[in-house]
């Protein structure tokens, strides 16, 4: 709370003083406030985070059902491995000329790019999470006589899934990175992007567009919090075990 109040006064003096040229934080905060009753604005907020929820998910399942199997097959983690470092480091953006010629709607195209830039955090951390499981505790159900898809089941999953949750969390952020700069480069007809568009060429309104910024920020600090508080209940376990939670 410091961090932020002191944030604040040093935006307001550096924009009253004119050392930065752009709306006060004054006059971005009220337009803040005011936002959350301009239907314009919560029409395209929900456009932009029902875009964001349906990548992120899709996302989630791809990413989790394919480093399952990747995780555990070697033959397909190695075939496999050259493709995935070189399709990983490709950024989304570059993408979006391709998906606006792929895809009819402006919800697929979105939710596309938003799947392929999500995708690989998840991915990535099922299978480093894979990998690192105790051999012991494997080794333990087998000789119990416990087949593969139990030692999975009952082992390997449990114990990858925190990290999977973390791929998660990493993966929403970026899926909201990249849910706004597909609306503002492919200038499509709804989304936070496309006010972005609108207050820039409507006389370059920075209040608007700085109160929009401030509004996503604060969306993504709240799923970041809501998912780190699902990731203490559901591995609370984990947390204790790793000296997170005493």
């Amino acid at each position: 709370m410091i961090g932020a109040s002191a944030a604040a006064i040093a935006a307001e003096v550096l924009t009253r003083s004119g050392i930065i040229d752009v709306a006060p934080f004054s006059e971005v905060l009220v337009r803040f406030l005011t936002l959350m009753a301009d239907p314009a604005f919560l029409v395209g907020a929900f456009d932009t985070i029902v875009a964001w929820a349906v990548g992120l998910l899709l996302a989630t399942v791809v990413a989790v059902a394919l480093g399952v199997l990747l995780g555990t097959v070697p033959f397909l983690s190695k075939a496999s491995q050259v493709v995935v470092e070189f399709l990983r480091p490709i950024p989304s953006v570059a993408l979006i000329p391709l998906a606006i010629l792929v895809f009819g709607s402006e919800t697929e195209m979105k939710v596309s790019l938003i799947l392929y830039a999500a995708t690989w955090p998840i991915l990535l951390q099922t299978l480093y999470a894979l990998r690192d499981v105790d051999p012991l505790a494997k080794e333990a159900l087998r000789s119990f006589g416990f087949g593969r898809l139990s030692v999975l089941w009952r082992v390997s999953l449990p114990s990858a899934a925190p990290f999977v949750a973390t791929g998660v969390r990493v993966a929403a952020g970026i899926a909201l990175v990249v849910v706004v700069a597909a609306e503002l480069l492919s200038g499509g007809e709804s989304g936070v992007g496309v006010i972005l568009i609108e207050a820039r060429s409507g006389g370059g309104a920075t209040d608007v567009m700085l109160a929009v910024a401030l509004w996503t920020g604060v969306f993504g600090l709240l799923v970041n919090t809501l998912l780190v508080r699902v990731e203490r209940v559901a591995f609370r376990w984990h947390a204790v075990r790793t000296g997170a939670l005493t």
